[in-house]
């Protein structure tokens, strides 16, 4: 009986980590390499492709509502899009809700005043997800302006001096 149960509690267990797993990854792209289009659409329905940002420097930023370190990086992109959106830098936000209306309440409670916010609202199962191999959030790339990915998730000080190094190419 003893063994019948230990066996019992070693499939549960199993059962448990294999359904909450995320969908496979195709590996996260790196620096060197073309970023990876994402066409997504914005709160308003509209598609708005990451390409369609040819000629600026892009932060993707995977991010969600109920994330809460990246609710508490959001300040700092909001200090960062300020001081260089004049300067040809802007910002490409992925969200990874399934809730619209806590997506748009997060977009407009963080000031998050840039217009490029797009979502499937699939979660985890976002192609723009999966394309990127994200695992975690926040998830950042650097993309340069010919939408070649300059590096990976930066914060802080260290993605303001790849920012601005970016855009005095």
């Amino acid at each position: 009986m003893t063994a019948f149960i230990k066996s019992l509690m070693i499939v549960a267990v199993l059962s448990g980590v294999t359904a909450f797993t995320y969908p496979t990854r195709t590996g996260t792209p790196e620096a060197g390499q073309k970023a990876p289009e994402i066409s997504l659409p914005n709160p308003q329905g509209k598609v708005i492709k990451l390409s369609s940002l040819k000629g600026k420097v892009v932060l993707l930023d995977f991010w969600a509502s109920w994330c809460g370190p990246c609710r508490q990086s959001n300040p700092d992109v909001v200090k960062l899009y300020e001081k260089y959106k004049d300067q040809g830098f802007t910002v490409y936000s992925v969200s990874l809700d399934q809730n619209k209306q806590k997506w748009e309440q997060a977009i407009s409670k963080d000031g998050l005043t840039w217009e490029n916010h797009v979502s499937d609202l699939k979660f985890w199962y976002s192609k723009a997800a999966e394309d990127y191999g994200i695992e975690a959030i926040p998830a950042t790339f650097l993309i340069d302006k010919d939408g070649v990915i300059l590096d990976t998730d930066l914060h802080g000080k260290s993605l303001e001096n790849a920012v601005k190094k970016a855009l005095q190419k």
